[in-house]
Parts: structure tokens; C-alpha cells; sequence
């Protein structure tokens, strides 16, 4: 029983415990209710203050710093794409290149089949050898009229020798004493005299009707020329076409979006394949409000998404002269319905300066934050 009794007398670790955290709370109240110091308040006060001067500084100083820069997210890299078509159809008989090689400008790409487009040329040629040889046989049979004119015009002449003489014969024989010739005489003076009219009326008929042969042979050349110039044109356009089964760069750049294939039958106007030049810029898209003090010339420091590390250096070439939503599809009629007020945005063109942009793997599209420079 003595054992018993010292046991229940004997306080357990969960007493002790209590107790402990009763008399810390004793403490703690006490220390509470202890007023604080007027050297702890003014420390206090002096730290508390010395933090919002610093952050009133950051603040004004990341305004004044802030203020001379204008940044946007709306930014890519842009490019003038080439899309190559085929002007005439055929079957592909030569790839040249593939997906994303290097070309450079009238390097060749592809070839079509030429087998039909030289017969065409071939032909063509022989067709203005024809019409050259049209225009040969007419100058030759110009210079024969030419020369049956002159004929016909020494004809005129003789006609009109005949016709003199035969006057002055009738003019005799008309003037002499009647009892000196007899009526034959008379009779066939007067005829001579009239078939001599005949036959110059005749020799000038003859040359009127040579001069209409050499004006009519005169067109039949400018005829036999102007053909001659038809087949000459058909000839260049029949190189023309036969030069188009060659498919070449139109600028130097890589090889994208290659949507045909070796064998492929194509047709004019059929995307073959993409060329992006080498030659790359930025079009951001500034707010309206933050073109104030935006000027051309105005250094840039670019930075590329994709490549975050490296800061690139550029300018500003120009401002486009209308904003994006001008441009678009459907462009906004705010003459008609309710009006609400959105601010704009404006494509500007950033050209990179020097050639750190060249070493790095740029593509039209990538997304950049551009940071221009107004004061």
C-alpha cells in the first residue's frame, strides 16, 4: 500500500509539460505587456523608413530609365519568301536540291522535261527559214517586175516615135498636091497614124498595169517581212518555254516547303517549292501611344525568343504608313453602329546592323522582344 500511495504522489512527463508551456505563457505575457523602448521605436521608425526611400528610388529610378525605351512582345522576323511555280507542264526528270539546303540566286533547282519544248523550237525555226525564204523569192520577183516596167515604159517611148512619125507623114501627105498621091497613099498614112495612138494608148495601159504589179509585189515583201517576224517570235517564244523546264533560284536562300518530287508530272502555276532569302528584319507592332518619340534611325536592341543569351543590334528603317487593321481583311467601318475605342497597333521595320544576326539560325516568324531607344 506505502508503494501505491508514493506512485499517485510522484507528478507524470504530461504534468511537467503543461506546466512548462503554462509558465512560458506567463512569460511571454509579461514581456507583451512590458512597453517598448523609445530607442527600439526610433530604430524601428528609421529602418522602416529607410526601406521606403529605397523602394521610392527604385521606383523613380526605374521611371527615369523606363521612360527612354519602348519595348514590345508583338515582334517577329519577317522575309520576302520566294514561292516557285512551274510555267510549263512536264515531268520532273532532275531534283537539284533538298529540304533546307542553301541555294544561291539562278542556281538551278530542278529540271523538267525538255524533250517536247525542243521539237516546238525546231519547229519554229524552220517555219521563219520559210518565211526569210518567202521574203527572198518576193525581192526576186520585185526586181522582175521592176525591170518588165521598165520595158513596158521603153515600149511607151517607141510608141510614142511611131506615132510622131506617122503624124508627120499624114501631115506630108495631107499638105501635097492631090494629083500627087493617090487615095491609097492617103488612106493607109491615116491608118498608120491611128494604129500608132493604139499602140501608145496600149504601151501606157501596159505601164500602168506593171507599176500596180510591183506596188502589189512592194506589199507581198512587206507581207513575206511581217511573217518572217511572226516565226521570229515564235522562235523566242518557243526558247522561251524551253528555257522554263529549267527551274531556277530567284535569290539566294534555303530551300523550304520542297512539295515536289522526282517523277512528278507538274502544271503552270504548281507550287514546286519555297526559298527563304538570306536576307531577314523585324516587323513589330508598336502601340499608337508609343510612337511619340519613335523616329527612323532610332537604335534597337533585339532579342530572340528562341535565343534569349544573345542580344542582337539593329535600327528603325521605317514606319509603315497605315496600321495593321487598315490592311486587314475586313477592315473596321467605324462610321457605322457603336463605336469602341481600341488602340491601335503599327508595323515597324527594324533592319539588323552588322552581322552577328547571320550566325545564328533565324527563321521567318520567330518571335523576338525588340527595345527601341527614344531619347
Amino acid at each position: 500500500m506505502a508503494g501505491s500511495e508514493s506512485d499517485n504522489s510522484t507528478p507524470s512527463g504530461e504534468d511537467k509539460a503543461d506546466a512548462d508551456r503554462t509558465e512560458s505563457g506567463k512569460e511571454q505575457e509579461q514581456e507583451a505587456s512590458t512597453p517598448m523602448s523609445p530607442a527600439r521605436k526610433r530604430l524601428n521608425a528609421i529602418i522602416g523608413g529607410a526601406v521606403l526611400l529605397v523602394c521610392v528610388a527604385a521606383g523613380v529610378a526605374y521611371w527615369l530609365h523606363s521612360r527612354h525605351y519602348e519595348s514590345t512582345d508583338d515582334a517577329f522576323i519577317d522575309s520576302n519568301q520566294s514561292q516557285i511555280a512551274s510555267q510549263v507542264s512536264g515531268r520532273v526528270v532532275e531534283l537539284l536540291v533538298a529540304d533546307n539546303q542553301h541555294v544561291e540566286k539562278n542556281q538551278p533547282l530542278l529540271r523538267i522535261d525538255r524533250r517536247d519544248f525542243e521539237v516546238k523550237l525546231e519547229q519554229a525555226e524552220a517555219q521563219e527559214a520559210n518565211a526569210v525564204a518567202q521574203v527572198a523569192q518576193a525581192r526576186a520577183d520585185l526586181l522582175y517586175q521592176m525591170a518588165s516596167l521598165a520595158q513596158q515604159t521603153a515600149q511607151v517611148r517607141v510608141a510614142e516615135a511611131d506615132l510622131t512619125q506617122a503624124k508627120q507623114d499624114l501631115a506630108r501627105f495631107t499638105g501635097t498636091d492631090p494629083a500627087a498621091i493617090t487615095r491609097q497613099q492617103l488612106e493607109q498614112s491615116q491608118a498608120t497614124t491611128k494604129s500608132a495612138f493604139a499602140k501608145l494608148d496600149s504601151a501606157k495601159q501596159a505601164v500602168q498595169a506593171g507599176e500596180a504589179q510591183v506596188a502589189s509585189q512592194r506589199t507581198k515583201i512587206d507581207a513575206a517581212q511581217a511573217s518572217v517576224r511572226q516565226n521570229h517570235a515564235d522562235v523566242d517564244n518557243a526558247k522561251l518555254q524551253l528555257s522554263y523546264t529549267e527551274v531556277l533560284a530567284p535569290q539566294a536562300g534555303k530551300v523550304t516547303r520542297r512539295t515536289v518530287n522526282l517523277g512528278n508530272y507538274v502544271t503552270p502555276g504548281q507550287a514546286l517549292v519555297a526559298v527563304v532569302p538570306d536576307d531577314m528584319w523585324v516587323t513589330a507592332n508598336f502601340k499608337e501611344t508609343q510612337l511619340v518619340h519613335m523616329n527612323v534611325g532610332q537604335p534597337v536592341d533585339v532579342t530572340v525568343d528562341a535565343y534569349p543569351d544573345k542580344v542582337l543590334h539593329a535600327h528603325i528603317e521605317s514606319l509603315q504608313r497605315g496600321t495593321g487593321s487598315v490592311f486587314s481583311s475586313l477592315p473596321a467601318e467605324n462610321a457605322t453602329g457603336n463605336y469602341v475605342k481600341v488602340v491601335q497597333r503599327l508595323p515597324v521595320k527594324i533592319v539588323f546592323d552588322g552581322d552577328d544576326w547571320r550566325h545564328l539560325p533565324l527563321a521567318p516568324g520567330l518571335s523576338v522582344s525588340p527595345r527601341v531607344t527614344v531619347r
